[in-house]
């Protein structure tokens, strides 16, 4: 009994070292995109217009870039809550250009399927993911949480976000963006993306002339330098979703440091916190879910699309 305590024992150990050294080997990509050693390529799934997401319209008002949670391994692997949630956001929105094939957690929008060495083991965890046993596929979480923690980090933050920010304006010029006209960019991130959205704002608003919005939907996300540089962040919160706790991990989001970006922006008046009701984090009774419904009949989905619409709308009516 004790052997095969001692044995299970050790196995927990290797795991948890594993995960430090991938942790301590992380900040390695970033560091080599910054020396040059992987050259300037962007690269893009090339996804095709479906007529709502991916389009060019006429008479553009507003683009906005959906960055998705820690669960994706490139730009095109949606669930089927996030799909239904573009196209109805689309449908509210008939003059903004959404853009959702942006992969957030890559410095150069690189799929982890598409990666030379380990692109088997991803394809291997998605398919776990979406078959079982899921914990195969929480590998991909863990490693995209890394890469959330690089961009919140002192020291690589700069390199990352600097990284993000030229995959984001090189996915706005796909869709034909204008960088010298004031055309307002939306970044909706969602949950781990709220830090990659924040991390990036900053240098995105040194290389285009037009107001730069962040709209968090239950972004986790520091006290980043970058939100001194943003027009405005709308924070979307349920009042059911427990991880907006984690936040609390970040010590700039603290009102104990009145100095810190998070705290001095909110004195701006920059941040607009949104309440959306009794709404959890993901899933059944998530944001995205089609299927609950509030008191007053109107179900999560459709509250979040209206707000964000809502958002947008407002925002364009001022720009002009």
């Amino acid at each position: 009994m004790f052997e095969v305590f001692w044995q299970i024992l050790a196995y927990i150990g290797l795991v948890v070292v594993g995960f430090f050294i991938w942790a301590a080997l992380t900040p390695f990509e970033v560091m080599g995109w910054w020396a040059g050693w992987f050259g300037d390529r962007i690269y893009s799934d090339n996804l095709p217009p479906d007529g709502l997401v991916r389009t060019v319209r006429p008479e553009t008002d507003s683009y906005l870039i959906f960055l998705s949670g820690i669960g994706r391994v490139s730009g095109e692997t949606f669930s089927v809550y996030e799909r239904e949630f573009l196209r109805r956001l689309a449908v509210a929105l008939p003059h903004t250009v959404i853009i959702d094939d942006i992969f957030p957690y890559s410095i150069n929008n690189l799929a982890l399927t598409g990666q030379r060495f380990f692109a088997r083991l991803w394809r291997l965890a998605l398919w776990s993911k979406l078959h079982g046993p899921k914990l195969i596929g929480y590998l991909i979480n863990v490693r995209n949480l890394w890469q959330i923690m690089l961009s919140a980090d002192k020291r690589y933050g700069p390199m990352y976000n600097q990284a993000s920010a030229e995959v984001l304006m090189d996915g706005l010029l796909r869709y034909n963006y204008d960088p010298s006209r004031p055309v307002p960019v939306y970044l909706l991130a969602y949950s781990g993306a709220g830090q990659i959205a924040v991390g990036a704002a900053g240098y995105l608003a040194e290389m285009i002339d037009a107001p730069i919005r962040v709209i968090s939907m239950s972004g986790i996300f520091s006290s980043d330098p970058s939100l001194l540089k943003i027009d405005h962040l709308y924070h979307i919160i349920g009042s059911k979703d427990q991880s907006q706790k984690l936040n609390l991990l970040a010590p700039g989001r603290w009102s104990l440091l009145p100095a810190s970006e998070w705290n001095r922006v909110r004195r701006q008046g920059k941040v607009t916190t949104i309440d959306v009701g009794p709404i959890g984090h993901t899933g059944r009774g998530g944001y995205l879910d089609a299927t609950s419904e509030l008191p007053d009949g109107v179900s999560f989905l459709d509250k979040t699309v209206s707000v964000i619409a809502g958002i947008v709308r407002r925002e364009a009516i001022l720009t002009v």
